[in-house]
């Protein structure tokens, strides 16, 4: 395990699984689906070369080691534009469904690529951090997630364990203890230049209990699988850009992405 990854006084309650805490209102209907899910998770876990831990060794994805290298070239960008925080989106105002875990302005966002997205202003104002995404294979989304000092998102798991999360430390305000994620029992404190991959269909949380900006480079890749897991998997991916909950985002990055540049102007 990394030696920023410690395992703390474990919760009450064992967390180290993939259970959907934030909707127990569901109809059986949605009890159906989420069973579904919960099969179809099963086989692409069973499917991963990798086995499937929460929190993966960074040497078994050679293009992490290229992303520390050369992390500094991503900082210079991200210290550019960090001048428009202020301006940027709010993730809610993107994705409505973040609004589930985040109702205030404290977790802003800075998209360099997404599913149905145009991101080419934003792209453009950081060309080494995008040729630096390219090398990531089966890269979806990406942007730098900022939080404000002070910030907690709740407890909350992702969508479909497909994907696996990236996380490169940019801005680590001090002291690093106190900013930090839990995933599954497990708390992570970020350092600048080091990569974080997890598995975010586990149940995690996010503090940053200190009086700076923590950012991140964010990014959602496809998960390593055997065929035709693979195939299923990559499929899925592409026909999620059907949804119309994504067709929304892009459209409302769009708006955010001019926004922010043509004001500038």
């Amino acid at each position: 395990m990394d030696s920023q990854t410690h395992r703390a006084p474990a919760p009450a309650e064992d967390l180290r699984h993939r259970r959907h805490t934030l909707r127990k209102d569901r109809n059986w209907l949605q009890k159906l689906g989420v069973r579904f899910q919960a099969f179809l998770e099963s086989r692409i876990a069973a499917a991963s070369p990798l086995g499937d831990p929460h929190i993966y060794n960074t040497a078994d994805f050679p293009w992490a080691a290229q992303l520390e290298r050369e992390w500094p070239l991503i900082r210079k960008e991200l210290d550019a534009i960090m001048v428009y925080r202020d301006r940027m989106p709010s993730f809610q105002d993107i994705l409505k469904e973040v609004g589930a875990i985040q109702q205030d302005n404290n977790w802003k966002t800075y998209f360099l690529a997404g599913i149905g997205m145009d991101c080419s202003e934003n792209a453009k104002r950081c060309p080494e951090t995008v040729r630096l995404l390219k090398t990531i294979p089966g890269m979806s989304t990406a942007f730098f997630s900022i939080l404000s000092p002070g910030k907690h998102i709740p407890a909350h798991r992702g969508a479909w364990n497909g994907i696996l999360r990236l996380h490169v430390g940019l801005m680590v305000p001090q002291p690093r203890e106190r900013c930090r994620i839990r995933i599954g029992n497990d708390f992570y404190s970020w350092t600048e230049g080091r990569a974080l991959i997890f598995d975010d269909t586990f149940n995690h949380e996010v503090w940053n209990d200190t009086d700076g900006y923590r950012v991140v480079l964010f990014v959602d890749f496809s998960r390593p699988l055997r065929q035709p897991w693979r195939w299923f998997n990559e499929r899925l991916t592409r026909w999620g850009a059907l949804a119309p909950f994504l067709r929304e985002a892009g459209e409302k990055q769009k708006k955010w992405q001019d926004l922010l540049w043509k004001t500038k102007a």
